[in-house]
């Protein structure tokens, strides 16, 4: 009865291949300008870097010069070393940033329209796992489930649930969908 029960609460994440098309659709559209974005914060990073790698050469032939010392030399060289590595940390996460954010985003909602499916024919430990990455708790009450969803799992539970609940018309696109991305530009809508 409780597997029944989780496979049925699973449904609530489930969505037609419409749905997923134009979500995946916005979210590469929404993903430009996140590349834009990170793009942005490289070239700053970058420039920074450079600027303090110009502020250790200058320094350098200023201490061949005799005009500052080694030891206020070597202070600051490793200051700005220090600020070079911290630049390049922020590059690395800002360029893994910008390739795994379509890959995840579609991942976890492909994921999200099949759970029922695959819960309901994996075996127990995989079940469990399943429930463990989507859910982050239920409660047993009267002898129905009440589940907790994690996110974004909850929100896509949300949203589906809202979406099956009103009357909308076939080939009526842009009302039907635009739950799905809250916050986004109107330009992102067909028709609108």
């Amino acid at each position: 009865m409780l597997e029944e029960q989780f496979t049925e609460l699973l449904g609530l994440l489930k969505f037609d291949d419409e749905v997923l098309d134009w979500v995946r659709e916005a979210l590469k559209s929404s993903h430009e300008q996140e590349r834009v974005d990170h793009q942005e914060a490289i070239k700053r990073l970058e420039a920074e870097s450079r600027r303090l790698e110009d502020r250790i050469h200058a320094m350098y032939v200023d201490k061949l010069d005799g005009v500052v010392g080694a030891a206020f030399f070597e202070r600051m060289s490793n200051q700005w070393r220090d600020e070079q590595r911290r630049c390049q940390r922020e590059i690395e996460r800002h360029q893994n940033a910008d390739r795994t954010y379509l890959d995840e985003g579609v991942a976890l909602l492909e994921l999200a329209k099949d759970a029922q499916r695959l819960f309901a024919k994996q075996e127990a430990r995989e079940k469990r796992r399943l429930l463990d990455f989507v859910l982050s708790s239920c409660q047993w009450n009267d002898g129905r489930l009440t589940p907790t969803f994690r996110q974004p799992f909850d929100l896509l539970a949300e949203t589906i649930a809202a979406a099956k609940s009103e009357d909308v018309p076939d080939g009526f696109f842009a009302p039907r969908f635009e739950k799905w991305l809250p916050g986004q530009d109107s330009n992102l809508r067909q028709g609108g």
